[in-house]
């Protein structure tokens, strides 16, 4: 029995296991570009887990940097060390490329591997790594700036009337209540903002399902 021989071609590839997969492909005849029943092959396996030097053996034997699976997906599209996605650029994976479901390698890995996502397209990366906060709607502002005078005006009306009927200077009183709008007025600033971001459909691209990198036995 060959060594291994519990492990098909993609558990192999997938292991690292150089030996088993020479034997498949010089024992057996398989192809490196040979695809399972979920036509994940063995340089996607083989990038997926990183195992560099089975890629170089791959390649060797006539394996494909950009061989696609039934997603469209090259084993760029697995890679999750960026030594891997550098190794496979350097041997000619093609970088600006969609899928069928139009999504690029850096698209697909941006959020996981924002890294990798960086190396391939700088400026997705960038993008995505800066969040657009905008400030409240003017017409919100206007409301709480209405709604805060009213209030303050009216405070400011009991304080004079309690000052005038005991004879005292309403000034320290006055003062503390324009220190107490002002805080109320950042506060309810803030709340408007978390308000309105809540409320604002998300317009990001959907989360891409993360690459399978389970083959089956």
């Amino acid at each position: 029995m060959a060594p291994g021989a519990q492990k098909n071609l993609w558990v192999a590839a997938s292991d690292g296991d150089l030996t088993r997969v020479k034997y498949f492909i010089e024992e057996e005849g398989m192809s490196p570009n040979a695809p399972d029943q979920n036509t994940y092959t063995p340089m996607h396996a083989a990038a997926s887990y990183g195992h560099i030097e089975l890629l170089e053996y791959l390649i060797s034997k006539g394996g494909d940097v950009n061989v696609e699976d039934e997603d469209g997906d090259t084993p760029l599209y697995t890679a999750e060390s960026l030594d891997v996605a550098k190794w496979l650029v350097d041997h000619g994976a093609i970088i600006n490329r969609v899928n069928n479901e139009g999504i690029s390698p850096a698209q697909h890995l941006l959020d996981d591997y924002p890294a990798i996502a960086h190396y391939l397209s700088p400026e997705l990366a960038q993008t995505g790594e800066e969040e657009d906060v905008e400030g409240p709607s003017e017409y919100a502002q206007e409301q709480l700036s209405e709604e805060l005078t009213n209030r303050m005006m009216k405070a400011v009306e009991e304080i004079m009337a309690r000052a005038a009927a005991e004879g005292r200077d309403p000034e320290d009183e006055l003062a503390a209540l324009v220190e107490k709008t002002v805080l109320e007025s950042l506060d309810a600033g803030e709340g408007l903002v978390e308000a309105e971001q809540v409320a604002t459909p998300s317009l990001e691209e959907p989360t891409v399902p993360s690459k399978r990198k389970h083959t089956e036995e």
